[in-house]
């Protein structure tokens, strides 16, 4: 079936939702085109983060997420639809072809799903423990897809400091390294509007302390937050995969999506780290920290933040009409 039978006001519309997925430093590195016979996902290679992404791994896995929050907001609005992944070896940028049929119904669940995109935010603030959630062993983590190449493992408490140590290691590995600190700096100014990083979503140096694993981003000076936590007791889990391979990376993304949803639904904070595994060093204590020969790619802390907490506005996003193309004759 055709993505002409769809309205393409539902088009713009699980798109504009689907782009409040997570990138790093909220790039937003995608592009989408909607056709006759479908819609096309590219990634845009102007909203790379060069320093802290050099190979574009963190843009795929981003465009990975945003794929499957489009799945999910399409699922809402009553269709199904099938990907073919990177279409197109000899174009990079080119992640996805999506096509559309029409499902056989909508479930509480699947709108409960999509109502947990507009949910979600990045908590980097101290978390309780979660409760009532079973961490996940070395499990699937495919989303849609149980064939996904994606494993999930839980980091054992007693292991917890170790990635600390490694969190310091690959800050102290980029201490002097001036366009990383530039990025940082450009992706979190006060002048922040559609895109990147919020002050108000930061934290100060003595929260960041009590995180222990986080990005050292430029310090705010703000009032001290969630005092009656001394410490993070967020449990850790860490996407790996078989192999750095684009499709796995891609895969990685949707799994990334998928499992905060999951935690979003259950009532749990989320805040998603990768400053780690940007550095070789960094990525090999997390492997030998879970005794794993697979490539961690992603660390997602889960836990609980305050009943009485406010909840926190939600980080820009582009409009949608500055990500979706409509191609002559794709409008119904």
């Amino acid at each position: 079936m055709s993505a002409t039978q769809v309205r393409i006001e539902t088009i713009i519309d699980a798109v504009d939702v689907a782009c409040r997925a997570p990138s790093l430093h909220n790039s937003q590195p995608w592009r989408w085109v909607a056709t006759d016979h479908g819609v096309e996902l590219y990634a845009d290679p102007d909203r790379m983060i060069r320093a802290a992404d050099s190979t574009g791994r963190e843009a795929l896995i981003s465009c990975g997420a945003v794929l499957d929050h489009f799945r999910v907001a399409m699922a809402a609005a009553g269709w199904s639809i099938t990907v073919e992944r990177l279409p197109e070896p000899s174009d990079p940028r080119h992640i996805a072809t999506i096509r559309f049929a029409t499902a056989a119904e909508v479930t509480a669940e699947q709108r409960r799903r999509a109502d947990a995109i507009l949910l979600r935010r990045t908590d980097r603030l101290p978390l309780s423990a979660p409760r009532d959630w079973d961490v996940p062993g070395e499990t699937g983590a495919g989303g849609a897809d149980p064939d996904s190449p994606v494993r999930v493992h839980s980091v054992p408490a007693d292991k917890r400091e170790v990635l600390v140590e490694a969190s310091y290691l690959a800050e102290a590995l980029r201490l002097y390294d001036s366009d990383y600190h530039s990025e940082l700096f450009w992706w979190t100014a006060d002048f922040v509007a559609t895109d990147g990083i919020p002050r108000s979503a930061l934290v100060s140096a003595a929260e960041g302390d009590r995180v222990g694993i986080g990005r050292t981003f430029p310090v705010t000076a703000r009032p001290e937050r969630r005092g009656e936590l001394d410490s993070d007791d967020a449990a850790i889990v860490v996407l790996c995969t078989e192999d750095d391979s684009r499709e796995s990376v891609l895969r990685c993304g949707e799994a990334l999506s998928a499992f905060l949803l999951d935690a979003t639904m259950t009532g749990l904070a989320t805040c998603t780290v990768t400053h780690i595994t940007e550095v070789p060093a960094g990525r090999d204590v997390v492997a030998s920290v879970l005794a794993t020969t697979s490539i961690p790619q992603v660390l997602v802390r889960v836990g609980a933040a305050p009943a009485l907490d406010a909840i926190p506005a939600p980080t820009p996003r582009r409009p949608v009409h500055d990500v979706l193309e409509i191609r002559r004759g794709a409008t119904c």
